[in-house]
């Protein structure tokens, strides 16, 4: 039912979910549901006013999406977040490239042709970055150790993460750790 789905650009965290949940409230939209990149309306979404709407949450740091490109590039996203920062446990050995297919309904060629069109950068890239800032997190944490954060990230070793790491930061993760002002990036930003 396409005719009460609602997406929106920029929704990588539960804390995002929330703020559009009340966003909807405030506004007394009705919805179903509201989860990472997508409102399900308990009303068509001819009803509502989506340019108020769409102003709202821009304040907030989103926006409405409504061509089907930007849609799909969204929802690519929205899964890798979901997969790398929010999965309890990441299934060891994924392929994106079929997991990707398969949660969003097209082939991996056209996803990755699309994707690199439109952010300019290709979807590998972006596994990275996104792997890279949840490898910043949990070194702030200190809960484990480089090798178990390469395991659970399923890096083939030690050497894999630090040499991407460095490709991506400048620096090891040792010299991440040491750092006073340990920098991340938003999620959304990447």
């Amino acid at each position: 039912m396409e005719e009460n789905k609602i997406h929106i650009k920029n929704m990588v965290c539960p804390r995002c979910v929330s703020a559009v949940k009340r966003t909807l409230t405030e506004m007394q939209i009705p919805f179903t549901e509201v989860k990472l990149g997508e409102v399900v309306l308990a009303v068509d979404k001819k009803e509502i006013d989506k340019e108020l709407f769409d102003k709202k949450l821009h304040k907030i740091g989103f926006e409405l999406i409504d061509d089907e490109k930007s849609h799909i590039v969204s929802q690519i996203k929205t899964e890798i977040i979901k997969y790398i920062h929010y999965s309890p446990d990441l299934i060891r050995k994924v392929n994106f490239s079929d997991y990707l297919a398969d949660k969003i309904g097209h082939n991996y060629s056209y996803l990755s042709r699309l994707f690199s069109s439109v952010e300019v950068q290709t979807i590998e890239k972006y596994i990275i970055q996104q792997k890279i800032e949840k490898v910043k997190e949990l070194l702030i944490y200190e809960e484990l150790s480089l090798s178990e954060i390469s395991y659970d990230l399923d890096y083939s070793s030690v050497q894999h993460l630090s040499r991407q790491f460095k490709n991506v930061t400048g620096m090891t993760p040792t010299e991440f750790k040491k750092l006073e002002k340990k920098n991340r990036r938003p999620l959304n930003e990447i």
